[in-house]
């Protein structure tokens, strides 16, 4: 992949379009620009492309710390590009799961296939309430008045919560008391099963950037955009051009760490505040040896403390190495990002060992992520708190002066939070620009 080469005949620091940021969106937008003769200079601040989709291989194997998952195959562009590139994937299935109480004991599939239907018809309810309230509440709100009506046993009320924790702050990167009732799951979906990439989502990436002109280790200070166009102040001096496709992750910009001139309107600040950026943190821990059920594809842990160790994912059926992955988020995502990595490992393995027994070996290595404090993200991804609302990600999306276009899951109002969601939105800024 040609990075850091200069476009061949002109003044290298020049370009028609300047994209900032090589991320999915930003290789969409440059790799569509490119194709309809667009001189394009891609910078990227990270010593690596792919953004927030990112493969790691220091425990032998391919690991992706972002992304890992094409959400629904039928209909997805991230299939058709896989296919395109010829991008191995195997398809996940999540009903190979065991589910574990707080002392170790498996938990009969019956009474956890009770707990998602006590939690699918409590969620009915609150859809219906969007009808009867006039003013947004914390989803948290919304459920607790909900469950008041009914008489449910601590029983049913941990299997509820075990549920909830897994369609928020799993999915959505935040806890239900941070998230709009009205609008939290105001996304859409493609249909067909999970997928995810024996060797790294980096593959989409990489597909995409071939013979693109793109600077690492480029990390943008100030962009100044007016008639005269865009100039770009980087680590790397500046650089010029007619227009610029902005797919600064939400984080960053509400950060505020890349100073426009002028500021953005206030109806594009406005949206960023509203915003929220969400967390979904991995541990990756690989063993000596597979001590668990090597047949399943991943188990759960309803713990004394909701939401901690509580998902976890083996990678035997993947890469045949033993390997599990732990995922936190929200408020437990952004909790473990201040512990230390030894504090990390000993509350994994004491989980472990409450399930599994006292005799599993240590981990031989590890992988732990703390997306809260990338200063490149500043979070894994968007989603919509009280007050927000879907339209903030249509203002997000939304030309400035017809010389600022921007892109990003959280540019993409249908498909916030997702790597095609991504993608589609760098694709759908270069073509207005164009």
């Amino acid at each position: 992949m040609p990075t850091n080469i200069p476009q061949s005949g002109g003044d290298p620091r020049k370009a028609d379009v300047l994209v900032l940021g090589a991320g999915i969106s930003g290789l969409a937008a440059a790799r569509t620009l490119a194709d309809s003769g667009r001189q394009v200079i891609v910078l990227e601040g990270r010593d690596r492309i792919g953004g927030r989709v990112w493969t790691d291989t220091s425990l032998g194997v391919p690991m992706d710390l972002g992304a890992s998952w094409i959400h629904h195959v039928k209909g997805n562009p991230i299939t058709k590009l896989a296919g395109q590139f010829g991008v191995e994937n195997l398809p996940t299935d999540y009903y190979n799961y065991i589910t574990y109480d707080s002392d170790g004991r498996e938990i009969p599939e019956e009474e956890d296939e009770e707990a998602e239907e006590l939690y699918e018809s409590i969620y009915d309810e609150v859809e219906e309430m969007r009808e009867e309230y006039d003013e947004d509440i914390p989803l948290q709100r919304a459920l607790e008045v909900v469950i008041a009506k009914r008489n449910l046993t601590p029983r049913q009320l941990k299997g509820l919560w075990f549920h909830v924790q897994g369609e928020t702050s799993m999915e959505y990167g935040a806890d239900p008391d941070d998230l709009s009732m009205m609008e939290w799951d105001q996304d859409e979906d493609f249909e067909g099963e999970d997928v995810m990439f024996p060797k790294g989502y980096v593959q989409i990436a990489n597909g995409l950037a071939p013979g693109l002109d793109i600077r690492l280790n480029t990390k943008v200070s100030s962009v100044a955009y007016g008639k005269h166009g865009v100039e770009v102040q980087t680590s790397s001096g500046s650089f010029f051009a007619e227009k610029t496709v902005v797919t600064f992750p939400l984080g960053v910009l509400k950060q505020g760490v890349v100073r426009f001139d002028p500021p953005l309107p206030a109806w594009k600040r406005s949206a960023i505040d509203r915003l929220k950026m969400g967390v979904l943190n991995k541990v990756y821990l690989k063993f000596p040896a597979v001590f668990w059920n090597d047949e399943i594809e991943g188990f759960g842990y309803m713990g004394a403390k909701q939401g901690e160790w509580a998902e976890w994912f083996s990678f035997v059926p993947y890469v045949n190495e033993p390997i599990l992955l732990a995922f936190h988020g929200g408020s437990k995502g952004y909790a473990l990002e201040e512990l230390s990595e030894d504090a990390i490992i000993a509350g994994a393995m004491q989980t472990l060992r409450v399930i599994h027994g006292g005799s599993i070996p240590q981990p031989e290595g590890y992988i732990i992520t703390r997306w809260g404090k990338d200063p490149f993200a500043f979070g894994s991804y968007s989603h919509i708190p009280p007050f927000a609302s879907g339209e903030d990600y249509d203002a997000l999306f939304k030309p400035v002066d017809e010389v600022l276009y921007f892109a990003g899951e959280a540019a993409n109002r249908t498909y916030p939070s997702t790597v095609h969601g991504a993608y589609l939105s760098g694709l759908a800024a270069a073509k207005k620009m164009l």
